[in-house]
């Protein structure tokens, strides 16, 4: 009887971690972009179209914060994300929890964006999130399952309109993390870098990227240098680094001017923010 028991308990606890599982996610069945402004209501979509987007820039600067938020599990992630985004135009925000505090931060600072749910825990979404102060001409919605925490990843493909003319392609990405091998990887990347070819004007390619390892970083260079964008380089630089001294966290940038790039150092998430101020050519 007692080897019965044992023999039992691996499948219990194989079983009881299904169950808790699907109590606390639920997952999507398809990348969809929610949009958030306090003057329209849409739906969720795959991709949100605005034919009367507004500039981003503000006479000529773009100033950019990126960051990985950790969830807001910080209890200062607040005033930290206030005095951050204050002088900012445009923020790109990984592992934001839609709570009904970040809710109450973005209309308060009468923000306007677009999030991409990569799950929601507890009926709450989390994923990547774009705010400005004006809706983008188009957000596209983009997620990538974790082979062994089978929770997605997502990433936002945006455009917004400048005051020269142009238009700027904004990618912001949370990478896929735990895997055996970059295919995952590769796929993320590649879907979101053919996007992004299409387009022939100025763009951002920004957020955690994860790349933890050699051959990580190749698949990202490879892939961002047929696009003939240059990657920031921050001073300080205190972005989030593996055990290997290898960053997380990047911008990469076409068609702008880089006034100044930093990653000061930050205890309201477990990674240091981005700062970069671009101007227009």
């Amino acid at each position: 009887m007692k080897k019965k028991a044992l023999i039992a308990l691996p499948f219990a606890a194989v079983a009881a971690v299904l169950i808790a599982y699907q109590i606390i996610f639920t997952l999507p069945e398809s990348a969809k972009v929610s949009t958030l402004s306090p003057s329209i209501k849409t739906p969720e979509l795959a991709c949100y179209n605005n034919p009367d987007a507004e500039v981003i820039d503000q006479q000529g600067k773009l100033n950019l914060l990126v960051w990985n938020i950790y969830k807001q599990n910080r209890p200062n992630w607040q005033s930290a994300l206030q005095s951050l985004a204050q002088d900012k135009q445009l923020v790109l925000l990984q592992e934001a929890s839609m709570t009904v505090g970040l809710r109450a931060w973005i209309d308060k600072g009468q923000w306007s964006g677009n999030v991409v749910d990569a799950f929601k825990a507890f009926d709450t979404s989390a994923g990547v999130l774009n705010l400005a102060h004006q809706l983008p001409k188009l957000a596209c919605a983009y997620t990538e399952m974790e082979p062994w925490l089978r929770l997605p990843k997502s990433a936002i493909y945006a455009t917004y309109p400048l005051s020269n003319g142009q238009v700027l392609a904004v990618v912001n990405i949370h990478a896929i993390n735990f895997t055996y091998g970059t295919e995952e990887y590769h796929r993320q990347l590649g879907a979101l870098a053919n996007a992004l070819s299409k387009h022939t004007g100025p763009m951002i390619v920004a957020g955690d990227f994860n790349s933890w390892s050699e051959e990580r970083l190749q698949v990202m260079k490879s892939l961002l240098d047929k696009l003939a964008v240059k990657e920031a380089v921050f001073q300080p630089d205190h972005r989030k680094q593996f055990i290997n001294g290898l960053p997380l966290d990047h911008v990469f940038y076409r068609g702008l001017v880089l006034e100044k790039a930093k990653a000061p150092l930050s205890d309201a998430s477990d990674h240091n923010p981005i700062e970069v101020y671009f101007s227009l050519p």
